[in-house]
């Protein structure tokens, strides 16, 4: 599922690109996860003004609305001057004065979503309860102390959750507890202040790694212009179950955590 890095790298890739541009044409598939809200014709006319996010969500800022997008389980967005005709998983396409995003989703969870502005009764249900941005200046080690002071769940799933922090998805999550030596399986409130500094900074490294080398492709992800991510190549605990550790050479172990698979070193990672 396309994460905080992967939905910022799509962002990056066609935010300039697309900036003031009009709507020429919209044109929906196959029904997503949530209807668009409005008929397409509706946002012919219209400028686009900016691409912003928020959590896992693209806002497509208009000047007389919002476009929120959400890429689902495997979606991916492209965007061009041309491209060709849409195949069966291409259910929506925005044409603009300045080239075609087209969303590809072939499991369909994904959702492109009009709004009024982001008080809309249906943009506060998508957005309003994510966390703290966690590459914004919000994202303090006090209030990440704060936000997890009071949970007895395992402090991997408080992260999956987004509720204290938003976007730290399952890779970001076993990486970052890695990095800060801390088991997933550990109660979010038994977390030693000493040790929420060094997962908060932990998580900032990752995630900025991760936009560094354009997100992690496991199956499909690729940002708007085409392009996989590599973060997976570079991953420490993610996806190595058996492998020996690359600072102890311990065996790296794999638990079931809320149908996800959690990664870690029994060595290096503690109670």
């Amino acid at each position: 599922m396309p994460e905080l890095p992967e939905v910022e790298v799509t962002r990056r890739s066609f935010a300039s690109a697309i900036a003031q541009a009009h709507i020429v044409a919209a044109r929906l598939g196959k029904p997503l996860r949530w209807p668009l809200g409005c008929a397409p014709e509706n946002l012919v006319g219209q400028q686009v003004l900016a691409v912003r996010r928020r959590g896992k969500y693209l806002l497509i800022d208009l000047d007389r609305g919002l476009l929120l997008l959400h890429l689902g389980m495997s979606g991916s967005l492209r965007f061009a001057a041309s491209l060709p005709p849409p195949g069966v998983h291409d259910h929506f396409d925005l044409h603009t004065t300045q080239g075609i995003l087209r969303l590809h989703d072939p499991r369909r969870f994904g959702a492109v979503v009009y709004a009024r502005d982001e008080q809309d009764p249906i943009a506060r249900k998508l957005l309003g309860h994510w966390g703290l941005e966690p590459l914004s200046e919000d994202f303090s080690v006090a209030a990440f102390q704060q936000g997890l002071k009071n949970s007895r769940s395992d402090i991997k799933q408080v992260l999956l959750a987004g509720k204290v922090v938003v976007g730290v998805g399952n890779i970001y999550a076993s990486e970052a507890l890695f990095l800060a030596g801390i088991l997933p399986t550990v109660a979010a409130c038994d977390v030693s202040p000493q040790r929420v500094q060094r997962l908060h900074s932990a998580i900032v490294q990752v995630l900025n790694q991760a936009l560094e080398t354009g997100g992690s492709t496991l199956r499909n992800f690729s940002n708007a212009d085409g392009q996989s991510g590599h973060f997976q190549q570079q991953a420490q605990v993610y996806g190595r179950a058996g492998q020996p550790c690359h600072t102890c050479a311990t065996p790296v172990c794999m638990v079931r955590q809320g149908q996800r698979s959690s990664y870690y070193c029994p060595s290096c990672q503690h109670g």
